[in-house]
């Protein structure tokens, strides 16, 4: 994508309602007026609230937010000139359960407050497979514990992945830490059972992954 492009759609992202991209010194400082008020002031109800982590293009909490109405997705990703395509098709499609975060994940317990969030999904993360990016891995320990702030006590977390390596190094992590695996599949296009959610929707980049025959796995917990 090139810079000029970019730059429109980070113009018009500003022009979203559902698009929030607030600076890091408001997150960190405790003024993003959002946090622990999503659904009184933004999204109006009382719905459970949804958030993707990484959510790149946005495809697939638009995709959510079009299969269950009756839910609040929030994408959160530090890209803005990505999620712009989710939120300009919600925008299009005037729906009204669908919002952006522009910030970085390690903040998102200065966007939610505690128990506000009834579900996480992490869809298709840099599995960080080298031994040093290991902190920055989307589901090691400090991230599970900063999840487990945020959602509420019987809040569960979605992992979709094309990465064995992810696969297994959170599987395994789960277990070693005691947390509920609920559901475990390491490819479900070829295995039955898999929730709808998880193969009634799919990425760009998962199509590429199935069109080459790459297996997608997922598991469904609870952190403890």
């Amino acid at each position: 994508m090139g810079s000029k492009n970019k730059l429109k759609r980070f113009k018009e992202n500003e022009t979203f309602e559902n698009v929030f991209q607030p600076t890091r010194e408001e997150v960190v400082g405790g003024d993003f007026a959002l946090k622990g008020k999503w659904n009184q002031d933004f999204f109006k109800n009382d719905n459970p609230i949804i958030i993707e982590l990484g959510c790149g293009k946005g495809e697939y909490s638009v995709g959510l937010a079009e299969r269950y109405p009756d839910k609040n997705f929030v994408g959160i990703d530090i890209k803005g000139a990505r999620f712009w395509r989710g939120a300009k098709t919600a925008v299009d499609g005037g729906m009204r359960n669908v919002a952006f975060v522009r910030t970085q994940i390690e903040l998102i317990n200065f966007i939610f407050a505690e128990n506000e969030v009834d579900e996480i999904w992490i869809t298709f993360p840099d599995p960080q497979i080298k031994y040093k990016r290991t902190k920055h891995r989307m589901t090691n320990s400090e991230f599970l514990q900063l999840y487990k702030r945020i959602l509420k006590p019987d809040g569960v977390v979605n992992l979709k992945t094309d990465s064995e390596f992810m696969h297994g190094y959170t599987l395994g992590l789960l277990h070693g830490e005691g947390h509920e695996v609920l559901y475990a599949n390491h490819n479900v296009y070829k295995n039955e059972g898999a929730p709808e959610a998880v193969t009634a929707i799919q990425t760009f980049y998962e199509n590429q992954y199935l069109e080459i025959n790459k297996a997608i796995t997922y598991i469904r917990f609870k952190i403890k």
